[in-house]
């Protein structure tokens, strides 16, 4: 063997200050004051909880139990043993029910549509009591099909007794887990979930807004339900997406609609202006080309190993510096995929975060007769690649 396979190597540095496309605890950038007893933010893009106030003490959901039933409602539909088209019968427990209501008539059959926009736009009990009706026989059996749902999400502190939210000592939930929630709804039902913009629905003549207060005062607000009790207070699961990167905030325990309003505003506001998304290496693309030793072909393309996404300040993502480090030449045969350098991204005041640069194709060597060819012009010349 010819120690030229082994000649010492140059590294070079690449560093890139351009191209971006944006984990740690987010406390250190989020320093949140608020009067909501219960709050968590959390950023779909990167799958991290940026603030919590309080996300696993126990309160009550109101309303906002309407979710997990629009949920499974999504869920019969998904798997086709129901269609928009079918219709319930409205009981006489769903008729009477008081609190919020889409006015359906006794007796009357309802679309699974209009039952599903009374529940989400309305937010009609008498709407949520139909559907529970409809799937389950009962109210009391929906709820336990309600339960066994939130056990398989993984919400692990919640309870339900209804499909409304309606008062009950059993009751129970919390901020995290109506995240939990609020993610799966959103990514298992992305068609459907769109029900969720809608601002007015009319049914019966009678016509209502959605009570969702973002829908009117929020860019790329989407979703998704209040609820309020003398028991819970005020509370809310708000859905924002803006520049493909989703935000998700449940508040609750505030004194006033109007509170609910100013709060869940504000806090998204704060959440969009004081960070970014960090978005990095999503596209595939090549970085750089490499020198090959000795192979069929004289470069190969080195790229990311995988997309790198961190939620970071505005002042974070000006400073950050990305340097790329290789060995050059790379000797052949070299296997797409294999791992030739490395990745350093450093935002300040955080680790320096690495990640893989590996080959985006195959490069084979080089026939016997060439690579002595090439072996010798190296010595003679000092010529690594060959040409």
């Amino acid at each position: 063997m010819f120690n030229i396979y082994k000649i010492p190597t140059s590294i070079f540095f690449f560093i890139i200050l351009f191209f971006l496309d944006n984990n740690e605890s987010f406390s250190k950038i989020l320093d949140i004051k608020t009067p909501a007893k219960q709050v968590i933010i959390y950023d779909h893009e990167v799958d991290e909880v940026l603030f919590e106030k309080n996300a696993d003490q126990l309160m009550k959901p109101a309303s906002m139990s309407k979710v997990m039933t629009s949920y499974i409602v999504f869920d019969r539909i998904k798997d086709k043993s129901l269609n928009m088209s079918d219709t319930f019968l409205v009981s006489d427990k769903a008729w009477r029910m008081g609190g919020s209501r889409s006015f359906l008539e006794l007796n009357s059959e309802v679309t699974i549509k209009d039952l599903l926009l009374g529940l989400i736009v309305q937010s009609g009990n008498d709407a949520a009591v139909v559907l529970a009706e409809g799937i389950s026989g009962d109210e009391e059996a929906f709820a336990r099909e309600m339960n066994r749902y939130a056990k398989a999400l993984g919400m692990k502190n919640t309870y339900f007794t209804n499909s409304t939210g309606w008062p009950h000592p059993d009751l129970q939930t919390t901020s995290r887990d109506l995240v939990i929630l609020t993610k799966r709804i959103i990514d298992d039902f992305p068609e459907l979930y769109k029900l969720y913009q809608e601002k007015i629905f009319k049914y019966n003549k009678i016509k209502q807004s959605n009570r969702n207060p973002l829908l009117y005062t929020m860019n790329g607000a989407d979703g998704l339900k209040t609820g309020h009790t003398n028991e819970s207070g005020y509370g809310l699961i708000g859905s924002v997406k803006r520049n493909d990167r989703r935000v998700t905030i449940v508040i609750n325990g505030l004194n006033s609609k109007k509170k609910r309003r100013f709060e869940s505003k504000r806090l998204f506001n704060i959440v969009f202006r004081e960070t970014t998304l960090l978005s990095l290496f999503s596209n595939q693309k090549s970085l750089l080309e490499a020198n090959v030793w000795l192979g069929k072909k004289p470069k190969v393309n080195l790229i990311a190993s995988k997309p790198f996404k961190k939620i970071i300040s505005p002042f974070e993502l000006n400073k950050t510096k990305i340097k790329l480090e290789w060995m050059d030449p790379i000797s052949a045969p070299i296997k797409k995929g294999s791992v030739l350098g490395k990745i350093y991204i450093n935002i300040p005041g955080q680790q320096i975060f690495q990640e893989d640069l590996i080959s985006s194709e195959d490069v084979g060597k080089m026939s016997s007769l060439i690579r002595v060819k090439s072996i010798l012009k190296f010595l003679l010349y000092g010529d690594i690649v060959a040409n």
